[in-house]
């Protein structure tokens, strides 16, 4: 017995689809997000979502992961503070465009889980320029640490505050992570 797979990529289709209307709705925060809301919006049926995803939270983490991941490049400046400095800027810039916050926020109030989608792969890139630092005998500290005060920081400006994500702001947020 030979599997068959639908031509044209539908699962592909239906999933860019899906998402883009995810990000619709949310800039536009018309109403309830819903499964049947999303679903019309995308032109699929909502038992389709409702079988892939299950939950509107669930959805919610694969747009937001799928958002933020890759999203932004490990730079290697040739220093550890170079490098935070120039990550967190680019932090600092997605967190700035209004799309970007409000589907973190909406990712957020989805659920328990809500924020992990927002914040795997930063933490993937802190290790990663942590661990250079090391490699070339540096001293650095933990990812959590570095997470705690660079993103800690970096996201509660940009939820909760109207205050600036400057470059001197930036230098001073690495150096406190770097004392």
């Amino acid at each position: 017995m030979s599997v068959t797979t639908r031509p044209g990529g539908r699962s592909a289709r239906v999933r860019a689809d899906v998402h883009r209307a995810v990000a619709e709705l949310v800039t536009e925060a018309q109403g309830e997000l819903t499964l049947p809301v999303i679903a019309t919006r995308a032109g699929v049926h909502p038992t389709t979502l409702y079988r892939r995803w299950g939950s509107l939270g669930e959805l919610l983490e694969e747009v937001a992961t799928s958002r933020f991941s890759g999203d932004i490049v490990v730079p290697d400046t040739g220093s550890l503070r170079g490098d935070l400095e120039r990550w967190a800027t680019d932090v600092a810039t997605d967190l700035a465009d209004p799309d970007s916050l409000a589907l973190i926020r909406t990712t957020l109030g989805s659920g328990p889980d809500g924020g992990c989608a927002c914040l795997g792969d930063r933490h993937d890139q802190l290790k990663a320029m942590l661990e250079r630092e090391q490699e070339r005998g540096g001293a650095v500290p933990t990812v959590e640490r570095a997470a705690d005060t660079l993103l800690g920081a970096l996201y509660y400006r940009a939820l909760f505050s109207r205050q600036p994500m400057d470059e001197p702001w930036i230098k001073d947020l690495v150096d406190m992570l770097l004392r």
